[in-house]
């Protein structure tokens, strides 16, 4: 046979996840890749006209698009006029793009003098007729393709069921956390980690900024979750952009500061593909997020988390001697035009005065001082923190009191004066909007006020039934898990010699502190809603103890 007539030949060999049954079981062994190179290397071997001059292999790679390494070092041999014959074992292993791939079979390849063989598609370029390229191999393309865009839906429909089950299904688990070797789908926490994610909320709650902590993590020689996870020989790639991926920055600090997984939440369905062809993906809304609580232990107490989201909303700026922001940062606000308050220090004959004054009067729009002395400030707040303290102290056991004369969840709703008056009001609501199609048909209105009252009393009636259920919701989690805030300022009261006011204390039992022209304060405490259901609580213990007694 001639020199011209010998074909120098590339057998191209895929495999994917597509190629595995949906519930993750064994490749099919026909299509694995010893099969399919046994398979072209005996065809080549039968074929005098054939020989081989390289294998390539693409394996654990999709059939959807061809972007693919091996598939284009192989494009790039044919356009160099090394390769001038590709064979596959069929056109599945070609790719599942029919668009594509008939591109290519069709004119790409004959463009190049590329002849194509489809071994068990019985399809050769170099004989096939017109019938076979024009209609049987886009038709078995187009087949190829249908079969991948269904395997893309069922797949995406068992990975939403696995992540409404909150189960994990990322590859790689959040820093702080591993995967059970046990159990891809559970974390485990990872020690080392989660000790870090432990101080990174500490020093946040003491007062210093992201910037702060990510410059205190790189001194400190603490490795960024992209490089821990690599030195633990993972192949970890960050899609998250940056001068220096390999340090901690604010906004790496910010990612860990605002993960709801260190509370024992699995969050997943943050991004989706845009297609099953397309690796590009699109980040969703937050509220489409998937969000199942108590998959896994948690790394951060709940109480921890959300202080630390309230600390986030407002200036976290150190002050001039150290590091962390000043004593009442991110708390102390202006009682009349809400800005918050800003630190003042005067130095006069060798004596310092720290003091507060509102914002917007310091920069000359509006308001007044509403002055007040820092020293002033510690003293009363510390003692009402006291007090406080005391008060939430006194209320323990009351669920416990509960238990024992027998009074249950709906007892405490039925008997809750503030459910009660949103209820009656809701009702009111409920009554005039069912009102209105009576005074409509009467001709008391007409349809343009119809429409117009419809909606008002629709918006008060969903705006009241929000707030039944928020109320409802208090009662029904302190019954299902304690009460969060008595176990939470248990634990300060343990740790802490309360003898003055420090910045951890005063962020974990105070949310916000309003300070008026006159000096009045007005303090909201955290976990005001679970004091106020506890007075409820011990009142109607009280009157139900009072009748058994009488009975």
């Amino acid at each position: 046979m001639s020199k011209k007539n010998i074909y120098d030949t590339a057998l191209y060999l895929r495999l994917s996840k597509d190629d595995a049954d949906i519930d993750g079981s064994k490749k099919t062994e026909s299509n694995s890749i010893s099969s399919q190179r046994d398979l072209l290397r005996a065809y080549v071997q039968s074929h005098e006209d054939l020989r081989l001059f390289d294998i390539y292999i693409d394996d654990g790679y999709s059939g959807a698009n061809f972007e693919r390494p091996e598939f284009q070092r192989m494009m790039e041999d044919i356009r160099a006029g090394k390769v001038n014959c590709v064979l596959v074992k069929d056109l599945s292993r070609f790719g599942r793009d029919y668009i594509e791939a008939g591109r290519l079979i069709q004119k790409t390849f004959p463009a190049f003098s590329v002849r194509f063989i489809a071994v068990t598609d019985s399809y050769d370029s170099l004989y096939a007729d017109r019938a076979e390229s024009n209609l049987i191999v886009p038709v078995k393309n187009f087949v190829n393709d249908a079969y991948c865009r269904d395997i893309s839906v069922k797949v995406k429909a068992q990975q939403q069921v696995k992540r409404l089950e909150g189960k994990c299904i990322s590859a790689f688990a959040v820093y702080g956390y591993r995967k059970d070797p046990d159990d891809k789908n559970a974390l485990m926490i990872d020690e080392y980690a989660a000790d870090v994610v432990r101080k990174i909320f500490a020093w946040k709650i003491a007062g210093m900024s992201m910037a702060a902590i990510a410059d205190k993590l790189n001194q400190s020689g603490v490795l960024s979750p992209m490089e821990y996870k690599k030195s633990l020989g993972m192949k970890y790639y960050t899609g998250f952009g940056g001068d220096s991926p390999g340090k901690w920055a604010a906004v790496s600090v910010k990612r860990v500061l605002e993960n709801q997984v260190y509370i024992g939440t699995m969050v997943q369905g943050k991004e989706e593909k845009v297609s099953y062809k397309l690796k590009k993906r699109i980040n969703k809304p937050r509220e489409e997020w998937i969000y199942v609580k108590n998959t896994h232990e948690a790394i951060i107490s709940e109480v921890e988390f959300r202080t630390v989201q309230d600390l986030l909303k407002y200036d976290g700026r150190k002050s001039e001697d150290s590091d962390c922001a000043s004593l009442f940062s991110g708390i102390l606000t202006c009682g009349d035009c809400r800005t918050p308050m800003i630190r003042r220090v005067n130095h006069y004959k060798g004596r310092e005065k720290v003091f507060y004054i509102c914002q917007t009067k310091n920069r000359s729009l509006g308001c007044s001082r509403h002055s007040i002395r820092e020293e002033q400030l510690k003293q009363i707040v510390f003692k009402e923190i006291r007090v406080w303290l005391e008060l939430m102290a006194s209320y323990s056991g009351i669920l416990e009191y509960l238990e024992e004369l027998n009074i249950n969840y709906d007892q405490v709703v039925e008997y809750d004066s503030q459910i009660g008056a949103l209820s009656m009001e809701y009702k009111k609501y409920c009554d005039l909007k069912n009102g209105l199609h009576i005074d409509l048909k009467e001709g008391l209105i007409d349809r343009k006020e119809f429409d117009e009252l419809y909606c008002l009393y629709e918006r008060k009636c969903e705006g009241l039934e929000t707030s039944i259920n928020a109320q409802k919701k208090i009662i029904k989690d302190m019954f299902r898990n304690g009460v969060a805030a008595k176990t939470q300022l248990d634990r300060i009261r343990e740790t802490l010699e309360i003898h003055e006011l420090t910045r951890e204390l005063l962020v974990t039992t105070v949310r916000r502190i309003y300070v008026f022209e006159d000096k009045r304060l007005e303090i909201e405490f955290r976990f005001a809603n679970e004091m106020e259901k506890l007075a409820l609580m011990r009142k109607l213990c009280h009157e139900k103890s009072a009748v058994q007694e009488v009975i």
